[in-house]
């Protein structure tokens, strides 16, 4: 299969190892992969803080670097909701449509599209998972707590295959931990106090990681950890799939 890898900008600036673990656990399950290279922001800030009609050269550029593949993985769910939400342009209405399509969150390419059934990867440390609210509630990678409904998680089946991890259990699974983009930045109080909620209910069950399918979420995560000199570190789940894989 032709897939296309979509990197957030935010991941490669500051995460690149995250997209390094994407493309090799891609290339280990057997995907064909390349890198479109002038791939830009997908104008999820933009939109985010109230200003989408100024997201048209994104929107531009992201159909012009994409059109042609087979399907475009990301290690963002928040990235890939942005683009099956908003992605729009009156001059190509119909490959819009099916890059939209085409357009899939890391693990639930890989158990939805691969079906992957086993890893040969290896990862012994006790490790908490956070599920983003664009994943879970969004792309529908997991299920809702709030609902009477079979419980599922694509992340956490996942995770359940990878030798030596520990996924403990959380008081809150799917608790939203505060970031949400311009959220954290309009009302600074009240998403760090969601993130040191979500942070105190990892480590009072020993986790030493934390992992999630968003590294925005993480990166919020983190620089809590960091201020409280905590020892817990914070990892993306494409990481933890390529480790010894």
């Amino acid at each position: 299969m032709k897939v296309a890898l979509f990197v957030p900008c935010y991941i490669d600036q500051f995460y690149p190892q995250v997209a390094i673990a994407t493309l090799e656990v891609l290339e280990k399950l057997g995907a064909s992969v390349s890198y479109p290279e002038k791939q830009t922001c997908c104008g999820q800030p933009m939109a985010n803080a109230g200003f989408e009609d100024l997201t048209d050269p994104c929107n531009t550029i992201f159909i012009r670097q994409f059109s042609g593949f087979d399907y475009i993985v990301s290690p963002s769910g928040s990235c890939v909701l942005h683009i099956k939400d908003h992605l729009h342009s009156s001059a190509n209405h119909e490959e819009t449509s099916q890059i939209k399509k085409k357009v899939f969150e890391l693990t639930e390419f890989l158990t939805d599209i691969v079906g992957v059934k086993h890893l040969n990867s290896k990862f012994y440390h006790k490790v908490g998972l956070h599920q983003s609210c664009h994943g879970q509630r969004g792309l529908k990678l997991s299920q809702m707590s709030e609902l009477i409904a079979p419980d599922f998680s694509k992340p956490q089946d996942l995770l359940r295959m990878v030798e030596g991890l520990e996924l403990i259990d959380l008081d809150r699974k799917d608790e939203c931990c505060g970031f949400g983009g311009m959220f954290s930045v309009s009302e600074e109080a009240v998403s760090v106090k969601m993130g040191k909620d979500r942070v105190a209910d990892h480590l009072q069950y020993g986790a030493e990681y934390i992992t999630a399918n968003d590294m925005s979420c993480l990166m919020h995560l983190e620089g809590i950890l960091r201020r409280q000199k905590s020892p817990t570190k914070v990892i993306h789940i494409a990481e933890i799939l390529n480790a010894g894989l």
